[in-house]
């Protein structure tokens, strides 16, 4: 990866990445539900709650599951393989080394002139 931000070349694999780092996401955002869900549970009240928490913490833990799997499959995640998912890591850690030291704005960012204004 070069400095040059508008080089088509820092695009590559991107889509792949990009998808990789959506995936992570989701199952982040899962398993907090999954925990949010089992705490619920064990502050609820009324067996009613109850029941319709034990219910949405079930269907949290199969979403949980088949973001994990897809990642699984498509070698986004390793989970029993943890050399291989440290090795993911630090090319992730990496690349955002290399995003973060890309210049994306210009030091001069007036908009003197750029818009109508009236006259004073």
């Amino acid at each position: 990866m070069n400095n040059d931000y508008l080089d088509p070349t820092n695009a590559e694999n991107l889509p792949d990445r990009a998808d990789a780092l959506f995936a992570m996401d989701c199952l982040i955002r899962a398993k907090n539900g999954v925990r949010n869900c089992a705490f619920a549970i064990a502050e609820t009240a009324t067996p009613e709650a109850r029941t319709m928490l034990r219910k949405h913490l079930q269907e949290s833990l199969a979403m949980h599951e088949e973001i994990a799997q897809l990642m699984l499959n498509k070698h986004w995640l390793h989970t029993h393989h943890l050399s291989e998912q440290y090795k993911l890591d630090i090319l992730s850690a990496d690349e955002m080394i290399k995003v973060s030291n890309l210049k994306l704005y210009p030091d001069n960012t007036t908009r003197l002139g750029m818009f109508a204004t009236p006259d004073k």
